[in-house]
């Protein structure tokens, strides 16, 4: 009895290449995506490649990816640009921007109402960044702009963003991210962190004292999407000592604060309770 061999032809995808080839493909995809951004026009790809310094080979193969998958469209003289399904991509993005439009007033007017400078932050993978900020009448300067990244565990934001998540994923997260802060007041111990997170999640409440810089404390409150999931905060940063003083009326004034951000997102006003 004959068997019957069927001839498996390899795919040339790069995306189906070992890890380390894909790396590299997805380098030189943003590479191209980010050059067309800069033009503002429809380029050949021999234009990009001379543009980049890449072999020409390596462009077609990258473009001729692209354009497969309408991350890229191409026009009758051969010439490149944005494709269609990076339109699905921004509309989804500039949804998100509405947590901002609707954050904004909040922030200020809490900043207005306590006299401090009141962030807005959010997670961009291992780090918390801050996407917005207010800075409260006659305070001291700030040194966390926005824009800056900080490690999750430095900051109270940090513990609130990751909260949502398992248990394990949790733990993996801090063990990745966790680093030591300058003043060495930040913990480390990834389960313990991964606790403290969860219990403010629930709590709707983190406070650091002087885990990033010295004398220097944030109050943040989670501001929650439909599923309970924390996907940015909004927090008091002032001195560790009026923290100290002035904790009660701070921890109400951006936990309402937070809950008005939630409200006019449609969000629940409950907190969700998560497993340690």
């Amino acid at each position: 009895m004959h068997q019957h061999r069927t001839a498996i032809t390899p795919r040339t995808d790069a995306l189906a290449a070992p890890p380390r080839f894909r790396s590299s493909f997805l380098d030189r995809a943003l590479q191209v995506l980010d050059h067309l951004q800069q033009c503002g026009r429809p380029v050949t790809p021999y234009e990009i490649g001379r543009s980049l310094g890449a072999p020409p080979s390596t462009i077609y193969a990258v473009v001729d990816a692209l354009l497969r998958r309408n991350l890229l469209s191409r026009s009758a003289d051969n010439r490149i640009w944005l494709g269609p399904r990076l339109l699905h991509y921004g509309l989804a993005y500039a949804r998100a921007l509405d947590l901002l439009a609707f954050a904004g007033p909040v922030m200020r007017a809490l900043a207005a109402g306590v006299g401090e400078t009141v962030q807005i932050c959010g997670r961009d993978g291992d780090s918390m960044v801050v996407l917005a900020m207010a800075e409260g009448p006659g305070q001291y300067p700030i040194s966390a702009r926005v824009g800056t990244r900080l490690p999750l565990n430095w900051t109270a934001s940090g513990l609130l963003l990751a909260g949502h998540l398992p248990p394990v994923e949790r733990s993996l997260l801090f063990r990745r991210a966790a680093r030591p802060s300058p003043t060495g007041r930040a913990p480390t111990d990834p389960e313990a962190l991964a606790q403290e997170s969860a219990a403010a999640l629930t709590q709707r409440i983190a406070i650091q004292l002087g885990r990033s810089a010295e004398a220097v404390a944030c109050l943040a409150a989670p501001i929650r999407d439909r599923t309970g999931a924390c996907r940015a905060t909004i927090s008091i940063v002032t001195l560790e000592e009026r923290a100290r003083r002035h904790r009660a009326r701070y921890v109400a004034a951006v936990q309402e604060a937070a809950a008005a951000v939630e409200e006019r997102l449609g969000q629940p006003d409950e907190p969700v309770a998560l497993s340690a």
